[in-house]
């Protein structure tokens, strides 16, 4: 028996709306089948190539040059784990990770899970909003703050895709993913970075793993990489393929799904990773160690690299990487209002408060602290993230350990085991970070 959701021919893109709206054909071909399949992991993996990461990757290459690097990998493969285990849990019991909270635990806990989630995506959501704003003051020439109200006519974007199928919207995700990616290759081509140097980056040193500066700088790159919302939405989307409720085809549609996830963040690793290398080669090699901020990276490439162009393909893929966040950012806001609260808005009204709740800070950021301080905001936003995170992990990990939900799939002993550690290192790298702020400030 199938499970299919009631759809309207003009519904947005809203979770409610899409669950079971992509059929699969068991007739066709694996390879087929695999494509049906594709396209969550692509949603996932934007939010691991945002503004926010941008900011960290471009600070950590331009101070330490490749030294950050193995971070970014260990980050991505931690992604990896935890994501998987959210796609497993929603294809297992049919509800997302929002869904199976307010189910489990009090109306209070419920909610402050879910203001937590909220926190994150708009801490998420300032990121796009900063680096949309830059990326139109780079190509435009207009100001910081004409930048940010340019941002909010974003919600035009979320109205446009009324009546689309999630298949568009993982289609536009594609096309903008496809953006990023040839526009970092394209740099990559005129920085020319020394590879072998690239390699070693890949090692951890004592120093980035005891310094204070680094260890802030790395939990923002992780808080940049994992993103907690990004566990709830990918456990509500993973369900918009229409599949039999049997073992058989709930197995073949998390393998399946398994490779959408893994494939889809690997480019989100390479693409992490050439930014880094990007500002490694560009900045750090050449003495400039102190590129806090987004746009000073690209006034900086035009003269190291010796041509414009590099400056405007860097926009352009700035500008890509927040608008495809914006997508995601409004899929993940709606998962999360509707499962802890059970509350169902347009989609269009969801983007609305989401980017009102990110404009206010950042104008009131730029207007007070100057628009130097863009980077450092981008930063924290990513720490902020990152101290989301096990508020989020802590229900997966145990929901998908429970025999009696998830069934055969429940987390084998590894698995259980690899998320736990996963787990108390985060929590103890927040809680490392936090004295670190109360004793130092930053």
């Amino acid at each position: 028996m199938q499970f299919k959701l009631p759809t309207t021919a003009t519904a947005p893109f809203c979770p409610s709306e899409v669950k079971g709206t992509v059929e699969i054909n068991r007739q066709a071909t694996w390879l087929k089948r695999l494509l049906q399949f594709a396209g969550p992991g692509l949603l996932i993996s934007i939010g691991y190539m945002d503004p926010g990461n941008w900011a960290t990757d471009i600070e950590a290459g331009s101070k330490y040059g490749y030294q950050l690097l193995f971070v970014v990998v260990l980050s991505s493969l931690a992604a990896m784990v935890l994501q998987c285990l959210a796609m497993r849990l929603g294809i297992a019991s049919g509800r997302d990770l929002a869904q199976l909270c307010r189910a489990r635990y009090s109306p209070a806990v419920a909610r402050t899970q879910w203001l937590l989630a909220e926190i994150a995506i708009i801490a998420c959501d300032l990121a796009e909003v900063l680096g949309g704003a830059l990326a139109f003051h780079l190509l435009l020439g207009c100001s910081i703050v004409t930048g940010i109200v340019l941002t909010a006519f974003d919600t035009l974007l979320v109205l446009g895709l009324k009546g689309k199928s999630f298949r568009h919207l993982e289609a536009i995700i594609l096309g903008l993913i496809a953006t990023i990616g040839l526009g970092l290759v394209i740099e990559l081509f005129f920085v020319s970075p020394v590879w072998s140097n690239v390699i070693h980056g890949l090692l951890p040193t004592r120093p980035m793993l005891t310094h204070r500066e680094p260890v802030y700088l790395a939990v923002g790159i992780l808080g940049a990489t994992i993103m907690p919302h990004n566990l709830y939405l990918h456990s509500s989307i993973v369900q918009t393929r229409v599949i039999k409720r049997d073992h058989a085809s709930q197995q073949e549609a998390i393998s399946l799904s398994r490779i959408d996830t893994l494939s889809s963040l690997a480019l989100a690793l390479i693409i992490n990773a050439a930014i880094i290398i990007l500002a490694g080669a560009a900045f750090h090699a050449a003495g400039h160690t102190q590129v806090t901020e987004i746009d000073d990276a690209y006034r900086l490439l035009i003269p190291i690299v010796g041509t414009g162009m590099a400056a405007v393909v860097f926009a352009v893929a700035l500008l890509a990487s927040g608008q495809s966040s914006t997508f995601t950012g409004t899929v993940a806001g709606q998962i999360v209002m509707e499962g802890f609260l059970d509350l169902k808005i347009p989609c269009w009204q969801r983007r609305l408060i989401t980017r009102t709740l990110a404009l206010v800070p950042a104008l009131i950021g730029v207007l007070w602290l100057g628009e130097h301080a863009i980077g450092m905001m981008l930063v924290f936003s990513q720490v902020v993230l990152s101290l989301q995170l096990p508020f989020a992990l802590y229900p997966l990990i145990r929901l998908t350990g429970e025999r009696k939900l998830m069934g055969a799939f429940t987390n084998t002993p590894l698995t259980a085991g690899l998320a736990w550690l996963l787990f108390a290192v985060i929590t103890v790298a927040n809680l490392w970070l936090m004295v670190q702020i109360v004793q130092g400030g930053f």
